[in-house]
């Protein structure tokens, strides 16, 4: 198998740099008539996986919206991350786990192992009790070209006091697109970055003037505020290595349409890129 930097840039000369979000919140269930339950989230997953598969490369698993439902929710996860590798997509688990070395290394065994209970080409993590503390993680996800993505820039503006705050002249959100950087290597590295599409680069001390070697999950498209076709106005060189998700954008009001959207989204991602 190649490196998870690898295979992002092989579906981003097939199938473009747009990621579909898949988030059965409860409101997004009652929004489509679905019943708030693991047989509920499931049904909205398949239907999202159905609507991007050919079109799109990437998709992204919310995690919090599966373990509502508990181990049921838990199973139903796993069996959706394993349909969805089976279809040829890359697959993202949002997760967001962080802790201490050791337990970090419980969760990377369960993620991203040769034995892992969830399938998944990545997981986000955070990094906020120190960046020592994901070292056998990333080494875990390099060993098993499995790919994470930590928390630099979110796109909640309740983090801009943390991650812009500064420590030796750097801002935390600053320190952890450097560390991303000193574990990438190759064409792309495989240990990526969240930046938020509506964050505003120069408050929180980033530079985005300058490419980066390595993967930018970008959220914040659509329902928090960003047009997707403002994306390199947005990202500037960070839109090279960039997966723009969607998901609200996309999974609108009702399943009706919902191919359409994808598409609609995708068209204005390569126009954004673009400009």
């Amino acid at each position: 198998m190649s490196s998870f930097g690898q295979r992002l840039l092989d579906t981003f000369a097939k199938n473009g740099q747009l990621c579909v979000g898949i988030d059965p919140s409860s409101d997004q269930l009652h929004s489509w008539g679905l019943e708030v339950s693991v047989e509920g989230a499931k049904s909205f997953s398949f239907s999202m996986l159905d609507a991007a598969y050919g079109k799109v490369g990437i998709v992204k698993f919310q995690v919090g919206f599966f373990e509502q439902f508990g181990a049921q929710g838990f199973t139903a996860l796993s069996d959706l991350l394993e349909e969805a590798q089976s279809r040829g997509f890359v697959v993202i688990a949002d997760a967001k786990r962080g802790d201490i070395g050791s337990t970090m290394s419980g969760y990377a065994r369960a993620w991203l192992s040769s034995e892992a209970a969830f399938v998944c080409d990545a997981l986000t993590v955070s990094p906020y009790l120190g960046p020592d503390s994901l070292a056998e993680t990333v080494n875990i996800a390099l060993e098993n070209n499995r790919g994470l993505f930590v928390l630099a820039a979110t796109s909640n503006p309740e983090a801009t006091p943390l991650q812009s705050s500064l420590s030796d002249g750097k801002s935390v959100a600053r320190s952890v697109m450097d560390f991303a950087d000193s574990c990438s290597s190759g064409s792309l590295g495989s240990i990526g970055a969240v930046v938020g599409a509506t964050v505003d680069h120069a408050e929180l001390g980033l530079d985005s003037s300058k490419s980066v070697n390595f993967p930018v999950l970008v959220p914040g498209f659509g329902a928090q505020g960003a047009a997707l076709t403002n994306t390199r106005l947005l990202l500037s060189c960070y839109a090279d290595t960039a997966i723009c998700n969607v998901s609200r954008l996309v999974a609108g009001a009702s399943s009706e349409g919902l191919a359409s959207r994808v598409l609609k989204a995708k068209t204005e991602l390569e126009v954004g890129l673009r400009s």
